[in-house]
């Protein structure tokens, strides 16, 4: 039997659709790369010494791969703000690397001149904390998670 959200509507979900991009980009040139070799196949009886058309799976293979990371860093979350804290997932193995801060281990939450670090000061002294790449996200979002930390932070 599957635990399911208690209260989905109270938790913000940020996935790492900014690494995905890459992967993407990745998948359509070794897509783009295993067509050509495959095309060019065409000529072999001129050529002999054109690749055989077999050697076009690999490229295909390696863009499948690539295509499905894409999908699974979209899908995702690298950081979920719940009401009992900040869930963070690692890029390898996140079910079982998943770490939870909660919101009363926090003292103070800032981010750094560019946006692109999040840290999460454990004492006031900001002697000890976490830092948190913002990189993975949506540069267009990162302004979102840094507000709704703070914000949760200067409240609680």
């Amino acid at each position: 039997m599957a635990a399911g959200v208690q209260a989905p509507e109270k938790e913000l979900r940020f996935t790492r659709s900014g690494q995905a991009s890459a992967f993407w980009v990745a998948s359509a040139v070794l897509t783009a790369v295993c067509v050509t070799l495959a095309a060019t196949s065409i000529y072999r009886d001129v050529n002999p010494q054109v690749p055989h058309p077999v050697w076009a799976l690999a490229p295909l293979a390696l863009a499948a791969v690539a295509a499905r990371q894409a999908v699974n860093l979209t899908r995702h979350a690298y950081l979920i703000l719940t009401p009992l804290g900040i869930e963070i997932f690692p890029f390898f193995r996140p079910s079982a690397g998943m770490r939870l801060v909660v919101w009363q281990e926090v003292d103070t939450a800032e981010v750094n001149a560019d946006g692109s670090v999040l840290t999460l000061h454990h004492d006031a002294a900001k002697t000890s904390g976490i830092h948190l790449s913002l990189k993975p996200i949506r540069a267009d979002r990162r302004m979102l998670i840094a507000k709704a930390v703070i914000g949760r932070v200067a409240k609680g």
